[in-house]
């Protein structure tokens, strides 16, 4: 008897310690590399959630088999949610309180598409019906007010930054000038990106690449009432809206909260009002397609890159002059002989270009410069269709990097000179490319390239040769042949033709922006408005905290 008390404490005891070794390593430790959410607010005032969350998971940590998504409240519909693994459907969804914490939300078990340790991959969640999520406006009562807080985890679970981006869809019929953004939070800009998605629905978008996984961040925007129900716009009673009986400590960080947001609002005005304008790239914001946007000319990607309109005007000037399409007659003010009849290959922006100079007065040539470049900017937004603008920015930006090593890493002057010649446009995409041109030339001869006497009128035109291309070099075409000139001189002329560009034809280059801008990008109303910190939604918490309706740091997931 006593042998087997003893057997069975000891089989007791190895159980109970095999279950603490399995408790202690069911360790949870991922970075969020990528959140990408798309919040609809829909005509009948309900709001579809869809995240895409990119998670690389620690080699040191257990297997990622759940992911808690905080939801604005309990009022959601189950049957709505679908969710995928790396594009492979996943049908285990449960409601979730966050591990006893009071949040709202759904855990979605990952099942034997468990992210492992080590590896990398993509959880897609689509919540097709929120409700109770819109609130009257504090400041205009003919305004409903969407405030949203994206999903977050426990500090103790995630690593590093997240590339975030949060994107608003105004219900149907919203006009571009109605709606209001409210103020965005720390890290990230003060005015979003705007533009209409693929169904013609006003959308802001909110990017920080450096956000972190592990707070919860506040965006908000409103919108004419009249859109949507007036029974789907919530009044909530006052303890619904404190949250906790701490009626002074709320007083006060709302006080306190609402004196800083007037300030900020009243700076940022001032502040982001020229800016604004010289925004001209309608940004058509929508599920973000994925891959590179490859073959655009440089002066395409310029758009994309949002360059000075009087840069972009200089690029199509050199691109027409190399492809001997025409010739500068005069610098100050610029005047050009346009070839009749125009070479082949010639792209469409470039023969607009070139038929606004064939005006005589300066206002008809602005306004037909601004015609082409709201042509251009439509073509370029039409091509970015279905393909990652953020993938496709820094890939033209690595392109510009490669075009600078080439023409400072040429060991003599004359191939540093065909090297020139060859990216010359892409080296224009640099921000800093009228202090680099002068650098790179600032000693030495420049042998000058076979179209250089058509742009500068007052050097000896002694060869007509064919124009050089940027894909031809210099070597085959002759441009050595030509006279050299010190390199000061050329790097003044060349550079100089962006002032040209500004004074003599561009005039006010917010004024010619702001033309085009009025058409390709027209403004919302810069007006903040309120409710910036009830009604949040995604947060997955509701315990008490200092300022009414703001989400704790507790909610997420993290299993």
């Amino acid at each position: 008897m006593r042998k087997w008390h003893i057997l069975l404490t000891a089989s007791m005891f190895f159980a109970l310690l095999l279950t603490a070794s399995s408790a202690l390593a069911q360790t949870y430790f991922f970075s969020l590399d990528e959140m990408t959410v798309n919040v609809f607010w829909n005509e009948d005032g309900t709001s579809s959630i869809d995240y895409v969350f990119v998670f690389t998971n620690d080699p040191s940590a257990s297997p990622i088999e759940y992911v808690d998504v905080g939801l604005p409240n309990s009022n959601f519909d189950r049957g709505s949610i679908f969710a995928d693994v790396d594009g492979q459907p996943i049908t285990n969804i449960s409601s979730s309180d966050f591990q006893g914490l009071g949040g709202s939300g759904v855990a979605v078990g990952l099942g034997a598409l468990a992210i492992q340790p080590g590896e990398t991959g993509t959880v897609h969640v689509f919540i097709g019906t929120q409700r109770d999520v819109l609130y009257e406006d504090d400041i205009d009562s003919d305004y409903a007010s969407a405030v949203f807080i994206p999903n977050y985890f426990g500090s103790q679970y995630v690593d590093g930054s997240t590339d975030t981006c949060v994107i608003y869809h105004l219900p149907p019929g919203v006009a571009p000038d109605e709606p209001r953004w409210h103020t965005a939070p720390t890290g990230f800009p003060s005015e979003p990106e705007t533009g209409l998605d693929e169904e013609g629905r006003v959308a802001y978008m909110w990017c920080n690449p450096q956000a972190s996984g592990s707070l919860g961040y506040t965006f908000g925007a409103s919108f004419p009432n009249k859109y949507v129900p007036s029974s789907a716009i919530f009044t909530p009673s006052l303890l619904e809206t404190l949250g906790v009986n701490v009626d002074d400590l709320i007083g006060m960080c709302f006080c306190g909260f609402f004196i800083l947001f007037i300030a900020g609002i009243i700076w940022l005005s001032v502040r982001s009002t020229k800016r604004r304008k010289l925004r001209y790239l309608s940004p058509k914001i929508a599920i973000e397609g994925h891959g590179i946007k490859r073959g655009l000319t440089a002066v395409e990607a310029a758009l994309l890159l949002e360059q000075p309109m009087d840069k972009i005007l200089t690029m199509i000037l050199f691109s027409t002059i190399k492809k001997n399409a025409a010739q500068v007659t005069k610098q100050d003010p610029l005047e050009l002989e346009v070839t009749d009849p125009l070479p082949e290959g010639m792209h469409a922006y470039e023969i607009k270009f070139l038929e606004a100079f064939k005006k005589t007065k300066r206002s008809s040539q602005r306004k037909a410069l601004q015609t082409m470049m709201v042509d251009l900017v439509k073509s370029v937004s039409k091509k970015m269709k279905g393909f990652s603008r953020r993938e496709t920015v820094a890939y033209y930006r690595d392109i510009v990097t490669r075009a600078w090593a080439q023409v400072e890493g040429a060991e003599t002057p004359q191939v540093k000179s065909e090297k020139y010649d060859e990216v010359m446009e892409w080296t224009m995409l640099d921000k800093d490319y009228d202090q680099r041109t002068r650098d790179v030339f600032r000693t030495g001869p420049v042998f000058v390239p076979i179209w250089y006497p058509r742009y500068n009128p007052s050097f000896p035109r002694t060869s007509t040769g064919a124009p050089s291309t940027s894909g031809a070099p210099s070597s085959r075409g002759g441009s050595v042949s030509l006279p050299h000139l010190p390199g000061s001189d050329f790097a003044a002329s060349v550079v100089g033709g962006v002032q040209t560009m500004s004074a003599g034809v561009v005039g006010s280059l917010t004024d010619f922006t702001g033309g085009i801008t009025q058409k390709t990008n027209p403004p919302p109303v810069r007006t903040s408005s309120g409710r910036s910190s009830f009604g949040g939604g995604g947060g997955g918490c509701a315990c008490a905290c200092a300022c009414a309706g703001c989400a704790c740091a507790c909610a997420g997931g993290g299993r």
